[in-house]
């Protein structure tokens, strides 16, 4: 599958292919929590499109096929979220993409519980697997990234234990939706492109964002 996916992605007048990265930690303790969600929608984007993940690949859970005519590499690092970079960084070089072809799928508590964004570029906002991955990047951060609303900590709570915790019943329900509207979301970004996705993508979502930032989770 590998090379006839491989002659087919880098012939003249195939589109050139996109790499979805979901970050987040690996094993059964960490599954469901807010840490997880950009697992999550690899996941869902993955069983929407028929690609099995069923391979490990520069340590990453990964999977390929075609949505639509576009070549599509989907990876979850299974490093821990700190070191996503280890894997995310090998994968882009392995099939020599530029970064604006590079696509991170990660937590954001800077949105409210259940809003996405999709963002051209940005910084890490403290964020360790964004981190990890600029740095193997060396220092680049023009790389395409959807986040994940997730909230923010209650009061006084620990973001690093609110990060490990699960959703409860209220949020979960807000981050199925989001994990339906994120496949829309990437269906879209692969037919119609970065520039003009993000604009109508996130055009709905601010009025989510308006809708949702004072009710809550």
């Amino acid at each position: 599958m590998l090379n006839r996916l491989s002659r087919r992605c880098f012939s003249t007048a195939a589109p050139q292919p996109w790499l979805f990265v979901g970050l987040g930690n690996p094993g059964d303790k960490y599954r469901g929590t807010r840490h997880n969600v950009g697992f999550e929608l690899i996941d869902a984007f993955a069983e929407s499109q028929g690609i099995s993940m069923n391979t490990v690949h520069c340590k990453a859970i990964f999977g390929q096929g075609f949505v639509g005519e576009v070549p599509v590499f989907l990876a979850k690092p299974q490093t821990y979220m700190n070191l996503s970079g280890e894997s995310t960084g090998p994968l882009a070089a392995y099939y020599k993409l530029p970064l604006n072809r590079v696509l991170v799928l990660h937590d954001d508590m800077g949105l409210p519980c259940g809003v996405l964004r999709l963002n051209d570029k940005g910084g890490h906002g403290s964020h360790n697997g964004l981190k990890s991955v600029i740095d193997q990047f060396r220092g680049n951060r023009e790389f395409p990234r959807l986040r994940i609303g997730i909230g923010r900590p209650p009061g006084q709570m620990d973001p690093k234990a609110f990060l490990l915790q699960k959703f409860n019943a209220r949020a979960q329900e807000r981050i199925d939706t989001a994990m339906q509207e994120g496949v829309s979301g990437l269906k879209l970004l692969l037919s119609k492109g970065l520039t003009e996705s993000a604009r109508s993508f996130n055009r709905e979502q601010k009025y989510k964002h308006i809708r949702l930032q004072t009710m809550p989770t």
